[in-house]
């Protein structure tokens, strides 16, 4: 018991680099251990399994008890819009100081008119997707289903008796202690994670893919030291990077590794509460934001787009920039928590620019090859962005109330 009360009183994010450095030197010494990877998968595995449950139950619970703060919300929900569409600029102005080319083929003949169609029938479906049943929005991992249902299902329940309240109440705080549990084995997890990424991808891909790898993931550091503490200092009206690096090293960290806003919902629940912020603001709003929160999905769509157009020799006039900064930050909400899914949105911003499916489907190809370092980096940002933001608008309304605001957390 005393190893067990050491381990959980350790650090978490001391226990995870323990893990990134075991996992990196078991795979350089033994790769073909592969079972080792297991850890990773199952890691993943229970915090996706977990997260709609957590988030369905605690949206109910928040809104049946009616103490959710909704001016807080809709702030949070604006500057969520805000922020995934000032990424998207941020990536076009960086495209346009550093260009970079990809190996594509067979590019010869491309289409010369843009379909916006694919565009509509993108949003036609999340809209559509949303109302679906709601067992199977979580067993499925559907999350704004999750949410329009939880919303609906938690106004409902405001009219009920005391003792119903308290029972959501307790299965809520059941949910939240299972994913404590499964949270404690996450260096564990990371450790699998990371034998699995530097067992099976070579070196290859950063001479080969170099530059484009270096413009994305630089973008996304820009949106990270230099948009987001922007957006904060607007709300709390002080030096933005403590809160910053707070959500980097608790966030940052696991989502890089796991690479699912999703599997990381309950870290970032974790972090709000240990920041004491309303647990009625953050239960709504983080899952929301692994939903629409998508700045590194926006800064991939527009990059990878631009590239594209760029090595086929198309002219993109400033109106078409400014068109495809709103198209990225609106089709960026279609990823929604998958590893990889603002890959598969390329080919709706490509449309813009006339460019035919076979041809941007080459740049989701050449997207899956370096998702090793961009989805990481893309999940990472995207889910601090989701604690850091509701951290800032929180405070924003403690020191209007007076309150003394901290980052020192609590466990």
């Amino acid at each position: 018991m005393n190893i067990i009360q050491r381990w959980n009183n350790t650090n978490l994010i001391l226990r995870i680099a323990g893990g990134i450095v075991i996992g990196t030197i078991l795979a350089l010494l033994i790769p073909q251990a592969t079972g080792i990877g297991i850890l990773g998968t199952l890691f993943v595995g229970a915090l996706k399994a977990i997260a709609p449950v957590l988030i369905f139950v605690l949206v109910i619970s928040a809104l049946s008890r009616g103490k959710s703060n909704g001016s807080s919300i809709f702030r949070i929900v604006i500057l969520y819009i805000i922020g995934t569409l000032a990424a998207a600029v941020t990536a076009v102005v960086v495209f346009s100081i550093f260009p970079v080319s990809l190996p594509l083929t067979d590019i010869e003949e491309i289409a010369g008119s843009s379909s916006p169609d694919n565009l509509i029938q993108e949003i036609s479906d999340l809209v559509v997707g949303i109302i679906v049943n709601p067992l199977l929005a979580v067993v499925n991992g559907q999350f704004l289903g999750i949410l329009f249902w939880a919303i609906l299902f938690g106004l409902a329940f405001r009219k009920s008796s005391d003792n119903t309240k308290n029972f959501i109440k307790d299965v809520s705080d059941m949910v939240s202690k299972v994913v404590k549990w499964i949270i404690s084995f996450a260096p564990f997890g990371i450790l699998g994670l990371v034998f699995t990424a530097v067992s099976s991808s070579g070196l290859g891909i950063f001479a080969d893919y170099g530059l484009l790898i270096l413009v994305l993931t630089g973008t996304m550091a820009a949106v990270i030291f230099i948009i987001n503490p922007i957006i904060v200092y607007t709300q709390i009206h002080q030096n933005p990077y403590p809160l910053l690096f707070r959500c980097l090293k608790v966030s940052f960290i696991p989502a890089f590794f796991t690479r699912s806003s999703a599997a990381n919902i309950p870290i970032n629940m974790e972090l709000c509460r240990s920041l004491k912020l309303n647990e009625n603001t953050y239960s709504t709003s983080i899952p929301l934001g692994a939903s629409i929160n998508m700045a590194g999905a926006a800064v991939t769509i527009s990059i990878m787009t631009l590239a594209c157009a760029y090595t086929l020799g198309i002219d993109v006039p400033i109106y078409l920039q400014i068109l495809l900064c709103f198209v990225a930050a609106l089709a960026a909400c279609g990823a929604s928590g998958v590893a990889g899914g603002s890959l598969l949105l390329i080919p709706v911003a490509c449309s813009l620019f006339g460019i035919p499916s076979d041809i941007s489907m080459q740049v989701v190809g050449i997207g899956f090859i370096i998702s090793v370092i961009l989805d990481s980096m893309e999940t990472g940002l995207n889910s601090s962005t989701d604690a850091l933001i509701t951290a800032a608008v929180e405070f924003r309304e403690m020191k209007k109330a007076g309150k003394p605001i901290s980052l020192k957390t609590e466990g």
